[in-house]
C-alpha cells in the first residue's frame, strides 16, 4: 500500500497522529496541575516557536508554526532550587510600586544578572506582571505588612514547585496516564464491539517453494504436532519454531479430512531461526467488555516489555527490527487512515501505548526520570541542583536521540528497499 501514498499524504497523518498522541499526553499533564490549583501558562499544539494564541484569563492557547507534537507549560517547573531573596524580591516590588532589574540588583545587594533571574522566576510564578523593562506585584490582595516569607510562601502556593512531592509525581505521571488510560480503552471497546480475527492451527496458505510446500503441506491441513511436541495455538507453533534452526529436519504431524499424517521438512531460515512457510486461517472472535479488557492489559504488558528490551543489549538488535520511529509510524498512520477509521484508531490506540510506556521509564528527561529525580530529591531532604539537574537531562536526551536517530536510519533504510 505504501506505493499509492503520496509523501504529502505520509507527512500529513504523521503530523497528525504525532500532535494526537503528544496533545493527549500534555492533556494528562495540564488537567492534573488545574486539579491542585496549579498556574499553567500555555498549552500549545505543536513545537515551540511562532504562534497563534488565544488568551484567556488564566492562560493562552494556540497553534504553533511547526504543528508536530504539542507542549504545556506549567508554573514553577524550573530545575534547581529557588533563589532564596525570591520574597525580599517580592517586598520591593510591593514598596516601589514597580522595578527593573537594573534597579533591583543594588536593592537586593546581587548582581545584575541575578536580579534578572529572580525576576523572570517571579514572572513564570505568574507573582510578577512585566510592563516593559519594568515589573511589578501581580498577587491578589496583597496584604501591606506581609513579610518576605509570607509572600514568597503565597507566591509558591500555586506553583509546581510549591506542591507536595505525592502531587508532583501525580503531575507528572498524568501525561503516562492519560496515554495508557486512552489505549486500554479504545482497545477494550474495539475488541467488544467489532472484535478481532484470531489465527488458528489449521493452514491457509503455503509458500511457494517452502520447506511445507516441498513437504507435502495443503491448505486446510491443522496442525498437531512438531516432532513429537503438541500444537494447541498459532503462538504455541510459532514458539516452537523459534527453537529450531535453518536446515534442521522436522516432522509435522497434521489432520486432513480426518486422517493424520506426518510430513518431514528440511527448514529454511528466517529470523535467527527455522522457517516452514505456511500461514494460519483466522476466525472471527468477538470477546466480552471483560475479556477484552483482559486483553487490553495482557498486549499493555507485551509493549512495556519491548521498550525495555530496546535498552537491553542482547536483545536490542531482534527488538529493532520490530519498532518504527517517526518515519515509519509516518507511513503507518497515512495506511491505516487509508484503510479505514478502525484500524487508524487501534494504530492510535498502540502508539499512546509505547508512548506512555516509553515515558515512564526513569530517565531524564522522560517523565519517568523527573519523578525519579523526586522521589531522590524526597530522601536527601533538598533540590538537586541547576546543574547537576540539567546534566542528567542532557545525558538522558543523548541516549533518546541516539535511539530514534538509530531507528530513524532503520526506517529509511526498509523503505529504500
Amino acid at each position: 500500500m505504501t506505493d499509492s501514498l503520496s509523501t504529502i499524504e505520509i507527512v500529513i497523518w504523521g503530523i497528525i497522529t504525532f500532535s494526537i498522541l503528544v496533545v493527549l499526553h500534555e492533556m494528562g499533564h495540564f488537567l492534573a496541575a488545574r486539579a491542585f490549583g496549579v498556574k499553567v501558562h500555555e498549552f500549545m499544539v505543536g513545537l515551540p516557536g511562532p504562534a497563534i494564541r488565544l488568551h484567556t484569563k488564566n492562560m493562552a492557547w494556540g497553534i504553533t508554526a511547526i504543528p508536530l507534537g504539542g507542549y504545556v507549560r506549567i508554573s514553577g517547573m524550573e530545575p534547581g532550587p529557588e533563589d532564596e531573596l525570591l520574597g525580599d524580591a517580592l517586598v520591593l516590588l510591593r514598596d516601589h510600586g514597580s522595578l527593573d532589574a537594573e534597579s533591583l540588583a543594588p536593592l537586593l545587594g546581587v548582581p545584575f544578572d541575578r536580579a534578572d533571574a529572580i525576576l523572570t522566576s517571579l514572572v513564570d510564578w505568574k507573582a510578577a506582571t512585566p510592563h516593559g523593562s519594568r515589573f511589578e506585584l501581580a498577587l491578589d490582595a496583597d496584604p501591606a505588612g506581609a513579610d518576605a516569607r509570607t509572600l514568597a510562601d503565597r507566591a509558591r502556593a500555586t506553583t509546581y514547585r510549591g506542591q507536595a512531592t505525592w502531587k508532583r509525581v501525580t503531575i507528572l505521571a498524568m501525561g503516562v496516564i492519560t496515554n495508557l488510560t486512552v489505549a486500554i480503552l479504545t482497545f477494550t471497546v474495539v475488541l467488544s464491539v467489532w472484535g478481532y480475527l484470531a489465527p488458528t492451527t489449521t493452514v491457509e496458505t503455503v509458500g511457494e517453494a517452502s520447506p511445507a510446500q516441498a513437504a507435502g503441506m495443503l491448505p486446510g491441513d491443522t496442525l498437531i504436532e512438531l516432532d513429537g511436541e503438541p500444537i494447541d495455538s498459532w503462538d504455541g507453533f510459532q514458539l516452537l519454531m523459534a527453537e529450531t534452526a535453518s536446515g534442521q529436519s522436522v516432522t509435522i504431524r497434521v489432520d486432513r479430512d480426518g486422517a493424520r499424517l506426518d510430513l518431514d521438512a528440511v527448514l529454511d531460515e528466517k529470523d535467527g531461526h527455522g522457517f516452514l512457510g505456511v500461514g494460519p486461517e483466522s476466525v472471527a472472535v468477538r470477546p466480552s467488555v471483560g475479556e477484552s479488557l483482559v486483553e487490553s492489559l495482557t498486549l499493555t504488558g507485551l509493549v512495556f516489555r519491548s521498550i525495555l528490551d530496546l535498552f537491553n543489549p542482547s536483545t536490542f538488535a531482534a527488538s529493532v527490527e520490530g519498532v518504527r520511529g517517526p518515519v515509519g509510524i509516518s507511513v503507518l498512520a497515512a495506511e491505516a487512515a487509508a484503510a479505514g477509521p478502525l484500524q487508524y484508531a487501534g494504530l492510535v490506540a498502540m502508539l499512546s501505548l509505547s508512548l506512555g510506556a516509553m515515558n515512564i521509564l526513569p530517565l531524564p528527561p522522560l517523565d519517568g526520570g523527573k519523578i525519579a529525580l523526586e522521589i531522590v530529591e524526597r530522601i536527601i531532604r533538598r533540590p538537586v541542583s541547576r546543574g547537576v539537574a540539567l546534566g542528567l537531562s542532557a545525558a538522558g536526551a543523548l541516549v533518546l536521540f541516539s535511539l530514534i536517530g538509530y531507528i530513524m536510519y532503520a526506517d529509511i533504510a526498509r523503505l529504500a528497499q
